[in-house]
């Protein structure tokens, strides 16, 4: 027993020194992109983060990947946009945390959402990278940030979602995404690239939505420490969603991943195993996405014209058919092309017959492209149906019924329960070229350039002298009629805009049947876009007095509003000029105004609503300092502000007001705004600067913190009630902010947010100008990232006599 104390120390000494103290990384440390770096690892050395050379590229990718593996496995990677090229930086940043730098000095990807000075950094046992305060509380982390992947101990709760990968190499975002709405149902649905726009049906759904009994709804996704996966609902119930016999995580490495292809996969892989060992599927959703994604908008599971087949793995694989190849030679999962040319345009130098043949395959469908059915047909009438067609380009024969298809083709896959035959028309090998008519889509100019030309050979046969003036006449027609014809092919393109014909945006609305919103500027309505743009928009029709008889500057200031492009702006996608008819197409917020989301009986939690004010404080200081041509709102107001599917805080009707005042005399007699946000400078003979959105952001940021409106309609003209900013004001000189959030448990958690927050909203509201600070430092003041100082009373307050009813 003599010797015990000895051993101890031999023991504690020999164990691994991780297992006693965390590897902080202290702030200032930085990571260099090239191939010799070092990353930072875990205690245990399982996980590594870092930069991740792209193979074959001098790119790299700043991720977390497994770091005793052979198989480079990434489970979280930042900047998705695109790799980062070598000699690019990370550092640790004591005010933003993670910043990347590309080699220029260029700011590429900076965390954020936080607003406490960061100590350090760690990165976990559990793959979790972590920014922390000196007290350890985590301020951000990979975790709250997933990307494709979930790990054990991980949760995804509502508003958090994973996005697949583009493709198996490139680690842009892809069209599959995993999330939970609100309704409690874990869903798997793909969506439009580049515009993210959602197609119509989901793919996979948990089935854990109850609407007579929202206790009985999800509320979250869990991965737990033990390796299962399950939903967690609103009474505390689980649904697992994994077997129960999942494998060890102490012997196994686990992970979740949403795959490029989009199948939600359950991997494991030995720990400490020698050799290339490949990681082993336990579960996966769906078990045949050939057939499960059934949505009428959208390629499916596959590209445009490819066949879907699933391999014993439950993924799918991609095939063009006999006759046709891909449009990128370097992406099996694209869209595929026919390689023959096939018009209904005359003349065609063949019969159908002499160019085309039919290529019968069984058990093979394109169930979403039919143009026409034909009941009761044989197989020998289909296919002499398809193959006289032009518009044919595969016909399905089932059931005694033909049914014809048109390009594109969507959802192909092989069904072996069809019993069906499908005829696709490929060009015959001998088959003459079709070359298009290069004046089909000119027919005018054709027709004008040939009646010149005919003019110009008769002329020929005159005198030299008489010649040579009328074939300077002749080129001078000739270019003017050329220069007319192509303005009036394009006569309201906008740089980066789609222009829609009125008709186009009547019939997307159902004739503006459905109402969603209306205001100063015009009313909105609900559209859904034709096949090909897959998503639906919110239709703004202007009003006549929006810049009427003003037709250079509406197309100026709307591809001013184009151009912009902000997380946290609505985004414009078209417009419409046409006659006394002005419109703009927006991106639908399905989520509604934050109006609806703080002025109900729920009250939003303050977690939410901090996010919120970042949100729509970074979206102006975009407007106001950061996009091309600055942009004053005018009418900042919780109707203005729309809630994506995230709950992410999108302003809209930026850039309006000043279409609204085309015309108008800039005098104190046209004020922009409304009741209860209007700036003190409305009222007088003062130029209007950025200033007067500061000023309604801080009545907003007010209702923000109490869920309060800044004015009731009903108190507009009664004296003995007190608005929400002098109630504000009182409460802070008084120090009894606790009463602006009532009974708000978290709030009252946060006591230094609330306080820092009041008093940026005071700051906001100054009755001059000058005394408000711009939209950037309201945004470091509400972050924490400079000091907020007290408050002068911006004005003399109103009766407080009253406040009591508002306590």
């Amino acid at each position: 027993m003599v010797y015990t104390p000895f051993y101890f120390l031999l023991f504690v000494f020999h164990f691994p020194f991780h297992t006693f103290a965390q590897n902080n990384i202290a702030v200032g440390s930085t990571l260099t992109a090239t191939d010799s770096t070092k990353p930072w690892l875990s205690p245990s050395g399982d996980f590594t983060f870092g930069f991740s050379q792209i193979e074959g590229k001098n790119q790299f990718l700043l991720c977390i990947w497994y770091a005793n593996i052979n198989e480079r496995t990434i489970v979280w990677h930042a900047n998705t946009t695109s790799p980062v090229p070598q000699g690019s930086t990370l550092r640790l940043d004591a005010d933003f945390g993670l910043i990347l730098r590309d080699p220029q000095g260029n700011r590429l990807w900076v965390t954020d959402g936080f607003v406490d000075k960061v100590a350090y950094g760690f990165l976990n046992d559990t793959g979790k990278f972590v920014l922390s305060r000196n007290d350890s509380e985590v301020l951000w982390d990979t975790f709250a940030h997933p990307t494709d992947t979930l790990l054990p101990t991980q949760e995804m709760e509502i508003g958090t979602m994973l996005i697949s990968q583009r493709s198996e190499a490139n680690f842009s975002l892809g069209r599959f995404y995993l999330r939970m709405p609100d309704n409690g149902n874990l869903v798997l649905s793909s969506k439009m690239v580049p515009t993210n726009s959602d197609y119509d049906a989901d793919y996979y759904n948990s089935q854990t939505s109850d609407p007579s009994n929202s206790t009985n709804s999800g509320y979250k996704v869990i991965f737990s420490e033990k390796g299962s996966v399950s939903i967690l609902k609103r009474n505390n119930a689980t649904q697992e969603l994994t077997p129960q016999s999942v494998s060890s995580v102490t012997e196994n490495y686990l992970r979740l991943t949403l795959n490029f292809d989009g199948v939600l996969t359950l991997y494991r892989y030995p720990k400490g195993s020698a050799g290339n060992l490949s990681w082993i599927p336990l579960w996966s959703q769906p078990d045949n996405i050939c057939t499960k994604i059934t949505g009428d908008k959208g390629s499916g599971a596959c590209g445009y014209n490819s066949v879907c087949s699933i391999d014993s793995n439950q993924r799918p694989s991609c095939n063009c058919p006999r006759g046709y190849s891909l449009f990128d030679p370097s992406d099996q999962y694209g869209n595929c092309k026919p390689n023959y040319v096939q018009t209904c345009e005359e003349p065609r130098k063949g019969s159908s017959e002499e160019l085309f043949s039919l290529i019968e395959i069984t058990d093979t469908d394109w169930p979403l492209s039919d143009f026409e059915q034909i009941n009761p047909s044989n197989k020998d009438d289909c296919r002499t149906a398809c193959l006289n067609d032009c518009l044919c380009a595969v016909a399905i024969f089932r059931s005694n019924s033909c049914w014809k298809k048109k390009f594109p083709l969507s959802n192909g896959r092989i069904d072996t329960s069809l019993d069906a035959t499908a005829f696709l028309k490929v060009g015959k090998g001998d088959a003459p070229p079709l070359t298009p008519d290069p004046w089909r889509e000119f027919p005018e100019r054709k027709k004008d350039q040939g009646n010149l030309i005919i003019a110009g050979s008769t002329l020929l046969g005159s005198s030299v002298f008489v010649n040579v003036l009328l074939l300077t006449a002749l080129l001078y027609g000739f270019f003017f009629i050329y220069k007319k014809k192509i303005k009036a092919f394009s006569p309201n393109n906008l740089s980066n805009l789609q222009y829609f014909s009125y008709q186009c945006l009547a019939e997307a609305t159902n004739q503006f049947e459905q109402e969603i919103g209306r205001g100063a500027f015009g009313i909105v309505y609900k559209g859904e876009m034709p096949v090909g743009w897959g998503n639906i928009v919110a239709v703004k029709k202007l009003l006549d007095r929006v810049a009427h008889d003003t037709d250079k500057e509406f197309k100026t200031e709307v591809n001013v509003i184009g151009q912009t492009h902000h997380k946290n702006l609505v985004r414009l996608l078209g417009y419409c000029d046409e006659g006394q008819h002005r419109l703009l197409v927006y991106e639908y917020m399905k989520n509604g105004t934050l109006a609806t989301f703080l002025f109900n009986d729920l009250k939003p939690c303050w977690r939410q609503r901090t996010k919120i004010a970042l949100g729509i404080a970074h979206g102006l200081t975009y407007l106001h300092e950061e996009c091309s041509t600055q942009i004053i709102h005018c009418d900042i107001k919780p109707q203005n502000i729309l809630l994506d599917d995230y709950y992410t805080a999108r302003i809209s009707d930026f850039g309006l007001a000043k279409l609204l005042m085309m015309n108008q005399s800039r005098t104190n007699t046209y004020i922009r705004g409304t009741i209860g946000y209007f700036a003190p400078e409305w009222f007088r003979n003062n130029q209007v600067t950025v200033k007067v959105d500061v000023y309604s952001f801080g009545k907003l940021l007010m209702e923000i913190i109490a869920c309060r409106r800044s004015l009731q309609g009903e108190e507009i003209c009664a004296a003995n009630i007190v608005a929400l900013a002098d109630w504000f004001i009182h409460c802070f000189q008084e120090k009894r902010m606790v009463l602006l959030v009532e009974d708000d448990a978290e709030a009252l958690n946060d006591m230094e947010k609330l306080e820092r927050f009041v008093m940026t909203a005071i700051w906001c509201i100054q009755e001059e100008p000058s005394s408000r600070p711009t939209m950037r430092k309201v945004s470091r003041m509400l972050e924490g990232t400079v000091e907020v100082h007290v408050p002068p009373v911006p004005y003399p307050l109103t009766s407080i006599t009253s406040h009591a009813s508002l306590e």
